[in-house]
């Protein structure tokens, strides 16, 4: 298991094959939750405060708040968009 420094960083290839599967659930979720007239911010609120309550009960609270200080330069360099930049 990877320390929560490590997360979202590892190159392991199984690694990598369980985030695809991972990813392939939740947009599912979301799939599901569009059909049935849910908005897709509410969606996507929801399973921010669903990944953060399960970071938090596995790396605990000061190591999750570490990782999300990160976030705003990550999402900034477009780590988390499937689109290229302009």
């Amino acid at each position: 298991m990877q320390t929560i420094d490590q997360l979202g960083q590892s190159n392991d290839s199984l690694y990598a094959d369980q985030r695809r599967a991972a990813y392939s659930y939740v947009s599912e979720a979301f799939a599901e939750g569009r059909y049935d007239g849910i908005d897709g911010d509410c969606l996507a609120h929801a399973a921010l405060f669903a990944a953060f309550v399960e970071l938090v009960m596995t790396y605990g609270e000061d190591a999750v708040a570490k990782f999300a200080e990160r976030l705003p330069e990550r999402i900034k360099a477009g780590e988390y968009s499937l689109t290229t930049k302009n």
